[in-house]
């Protein structure tokens, strides 16, 4: 077995979180949980399959996500949201991969669920992020949202064979209240920065974004989910510049 660590943030997630589990148990010995506050059954699940729990606070994705690596015992990380479970495929391609070049990063497909139907086309399709590096060459930043890879130009991606299945959707009523929680997240992180919100921003951007997803990347062959996500991706761009108007404007009084 490789010296890999698995490294998960997690609040809350006692329905998915012991299927994530056990997809990485071929892969690893050392799965790091890094959990802000549970109040269901996450803990007790993720230490019954053996892994390192640190109960923390929430400091944002990026620092929550370091916290991890940080106490991890290999230097190669697989990084993992909590609903995101990899197939036999990767499994497979990650205990084939010699990890020997630490310059070298992994990206891997992801097939992203609605409820139960997988999406295959609009901004949830053809999707790939890094997951697995070396904690040497690549850290997160501190961002609270949106958070990104530190990467040298000299970084060597490989894309692996198989996939994430992301189960990003239990219901309707989680979907919106993420979509607001990151909407008011990236606010935040845009006023932090000394972004200025503009009129044609807030009317103009909710509708490229619905227009691009649901038209241009052809989100209406994935039916009403479709229509869903692509409607859903606009509220989200509307809020994110209403709020960091709002933040703006209480910021002038």
């Amino acid at each position: 077995m490789h010296k890999l660590s698995v490294v998960i943030i997690t609040k809350n997630e006692a329905h998915i979180i012991e299927q994530t589990i056990l997809s990485v148990l071929s892969v690893t010995d050392d799965i790091v949980i890094v959990d802000s506050g549970s109040t269901d059954d996450t803990v007790l699940i993720a230490k019954k399959h053996g892994a390192n729990v640190i109960e923390t606070t929430w400091d944002g994705y990026g620092k929550n996500k370091n916290k991890g690596i940080a106490a991890a015992k290999h230097n190669w990380i697989l990084n993992l949201d909590a609903d995101e479970v990899i197939d036999e495929q990767l499994q497979s391609a990650i205990k084939n991969l010699p990890l020997i070049n630490e310059d070298e990063i992994f990206e891997m497909r992801f097939k992203n669920f609605y409820l139960n139907k997988w999406i295959k086309y609009g901004e949830w399709g053809n999707d790939k992020h890094i997951r697995l590096f070396n904690r040497n060459k690549v850290i997160w930043n501190a961002a609270a949202v949106h958070e990104n890879l530190t990467i040298s130009p000299q970084t060597k991606k490989t894309l692996l064979n198989g996939s994430i299945l992301h189960y990003t959707v239990n219901n309707k009523e989680e979907y919106l209240f993420k979509t607001t929680n990151y909407a008011m997240l990236n606010a935040k992180k845009y006023f932090a920065q000394g972004k200025q919100p503009t009129l044609f921003k807030l009317l103009f951007s909710p509708l490229f974004s619905f227009v691009q997803n649901y038209i241009i990347r052809l989100g209406f062959l994935d039916g009403k989910e479709g229509f869903i996500i692509a409607k859903t991706t606009a509220l989200y761009t509307f809020l994110k510049y209403k709020y960091l108007n709002a933040l703006h404007k209480n910021q002038a009084h």
